[in-house]
């Protein structure tokens, strides 16, 4: 059975736990506590040699990163609806990886990180990236209901939770209707898996 080594209040966890629900692949969650700095274990270690979560096993495989797990899943327990095979809609995909890997990362996930955890960084410029990337994702979808490939992809899931939770790092998503809308596109779909204990303001 996959073992999926996980953070609860990560972002790039969610997206591994999001991706295996959606596909209805069983798993076994191994909690991985940071605080307690179980992430630098010899014995973590010895799974993910840059002492990061997630990190996902299957079968004595390891995969480490969220966007790697996602692709991964998809490939191997999906169908090409969620990871697709032609090199354009594989292109189309692969950009907004990119996207969640760069500008949502120094943006929403920077900021979450400063509110929530106090971690030492330049609030303004993470809340200014976030509005940047909330920007671009919102005039994006003003003309198409998912990101790639007209469907539901793995680009979607890659993107989703730190958009989602952009709102714990202080920033006001009100203005980002388009955004919105998509998210509660891929929280109605089936299968569909939440952050825990992450009530979101209406």
């Amino acid at each position: 059975m996959i073992k999926l080594y996980d953070t609860p209040v990560s972002g790039n966890c969610h997206k591994a736990r999001l991706m295996l629900s959606l596909l209805g692949v069983k798993h076994e969650i191994v909690p991985i506590n940071l605080i307690n700095k179980e992430h630098k274990t010899p014995e973590y270690l010895a799974v993910h040699p840059l002492g990061k979560v997630p990190a996902m096993d299957d079968d004595g495989f390891v995969v480490w990163d969220g966007q790697a797990i996602v692709v991964y899943l998809a490939k191997k327990y999906g169908s090409t609806d969620w990871y697709p095979d032609d090199a354009e809609g594989m292109s189309e995909v692969q950009s907004w990886l990119a996207f969640a890997a760069n500008e949502m990362w120094a943006g929403p996930a920077i900021a979450r990180a400063i509110m929530k955890f106090k971690r030492p960084a330049d609030k303004e410029t993470a809340v200014a990236n976030t509005h940047a990337a909330l920007n671009d994702l919102n005039t994006w979808l003003a003309s198409r209901e998912w990101l790639a490939c007209g469907r539901p992809t793995v680009a979607d899931i890659a993107v989703y939770p730190y958009t989602a939770m952009a709102w714990e790092g202080d920033v006001d998503m009100s203005a980002y209707e388009n955004v919105n809308a998509w998210v509660k596109r891929v929280e109605a779909l089936p299968g569909y898996v939440g952050m825990e204990n992450m009530p979101r303001p209406e």
